[in-house]
């Protein structure tokens, strides 16, 4: 199958922006250059279009869309503890997957077209990943100190055998303990073990809130992120939800096992976790991620407001205006998002990556004028704005149609599982 994207202004690798085409060979960018002559199984008019790397949300619980707007402003433990996790001790099979399901909907008409999620029942999001045509990291999120701890284990490692590369390897699983909290040391040592095992990665929360890092310390005597190397978790490759409370030795640990962050501002902002210290992570080399985290804690998955948040929380919070300029803002979003869950040639648009591309349709107030393209995106346009969604060379959506999904379908059936698990 081939495409061409003719004439639009295209976010090149290098960060500037040229009105040319794009040559799409299956699922990989073939060229990207003006194409007079070439022909194509399908043309798309990019006339007024702005094409950028499909974004990629380096952390969400996708399932959780079923839980927006049940609990809001709360403590991050009160909220778990007493709301979130007794409804999600109600949730099925069904419930996972239209929750995932009106999750794809969203990502989609927002121009996501990755997306790494930690949650139970994973096969489920996996289908849904592979009849959306979605990009996904997945994980099987355990609780090693719960009753079912053991049972998630197998089922992550059962999760590996199935759905790994499937989908025509738009899917790749990792290994899932949700916290040092909740996994005691030596369960890590035997998933870092399965994990290695099986040359999977891992995805984890770490160091999220000051509570966190205050009762590891007390508990083991070393930070969320020093006791991951003594567990063996970093040897793994580790994407690293949150990374908020960091101590300089943190991040040279960081640095040094090429673990990945995933930042969650619009997530961190409401449950009052804090602030990441993205800056002097970037700085030290390390690659940051952005994420939206669950729609129960943000409440959306909207990864355009993320690069948003991201480039205007770090200019307040350091008191500099250069702190996370826009592009770099857009790169955390994409490229290195892209890098943060482990998947190579993504995240660009250039030669040999992968076809994942969002085009935004400029035709609006909020685009005009038109000084600077990257600019706008970040600090003017809204995700509102996208009008069509290529992932691996196919089109999810087009002039705002989505094409594999019945919208009207699953936003039924999710309200119908949100109205059963919430039902007193």
């Amino acid at each position: 199958m081939k495409t061409i994207i003719k004439g639009a202004s295209v976010l090149l690798a290098d960060g500037s922006v040229k009105e040319t085409d794009i040559f799409v060979d299956g699922a990989k960018i073939a060229k990207v250059a003006n194409m007079a002559d070439a022909s194509a199984d399908t043309v798309i008019d990019g006339k007024g279009k702005f094409a950028v790397p499909g974004f990629v949300n380096a952390h969400t619980h996708a399932s959780m869309t079923l839980l927006r707007s049940y609990a809001d402003d709360m403590n991050l433990m009160d909220w778990l503890q007493n709301k979130i996790w007794p409804i999600e001790a109600k949730m099925k099979k069904d419930d996972i997957y239209w929750g995932a399901m009106l999750a794809a909907v969203e990502m989609i008409r927002t121009g996501t077209t990755t997306f790494a999620d930690m949650y139970g029942d994973m096969e489920k999001v996996a289908e849904v990943a592979i009849d959306s045509g979605l990009r996904a990291v997945l994980s099987r999120g355990i609780i090693g100190s719960a009753p079912n701890g053991e049972a998630a284990f197998e089922e992550n490692k059962t999760l590996f055998a199935d759905y790994h590369g499937a989908g025509d390897g738009r899917v790749t699983v990792m290994f899932g303990p949700h916290a040092p909290y909740t996994c005691p040391p030596d369960f890590l040592r035997r998933v870092a073990e399965a994990a290695k095992e099986r040359k999977a990665e891992v995805h984890i929360h770490l160091a999220e809130t000051k509570g966190e890092v205050k009762n590891c310390l007390k508990d083991y005597g070393k930070t969320p992120i020093a006791l991951m190397e003594e567990t063996g978790i970093l040897d793994c490759g580790v994407l690293g939800a949150h990374c908020v409370h960091l101590t300089d030795e943190d991040i040279a640990l960081m640095k040094k096992y090429d673990t990945r962050a995933a930042h969650n501002p619009g997530s961190n902002m409401k449950l009052a976790s804090g602030i990441a210290p993205v800056p002097k992570l970037l700085k030290a080399g390390v690659c940051v991620g952005l994420g939206t985290d669950g729609a129960s804690s943000n409440n959306n998955l909207d990864m355009l407001e993320e690069i948003r948040l991201a480039a205007l929380l770090h200019k307040v919070d350091t008191l500099d205006p250069l702190a996370v300029p826009a592009l770099e803002a857009v790169r955390m979003g994409t490229e290195y998002g892209a890098k943060a869950v482990g998947i190579q040639k993504l995240g660009k648009i250039e030669e040999g990556c992968l076809a994942d591309i969002v085009l935004f349709d400029m035709s609006g107030a909020a685009w005009m004028p038109k000084f600077d393209l990257v600019s706008l995106l970040v600090y003017a346009a809204n995700s509102a704005d996208v009008d069509t969604v290529m992932v691996n060379g196919k089109l999810l959506m087009e002039k705002k149609k989505l094409l594999t999904l019945d919208e009207e379908r699953v936003l039924f059936e999710a309200n119908r599982c949100a109205e059963r698990i919430s039902a007193k």
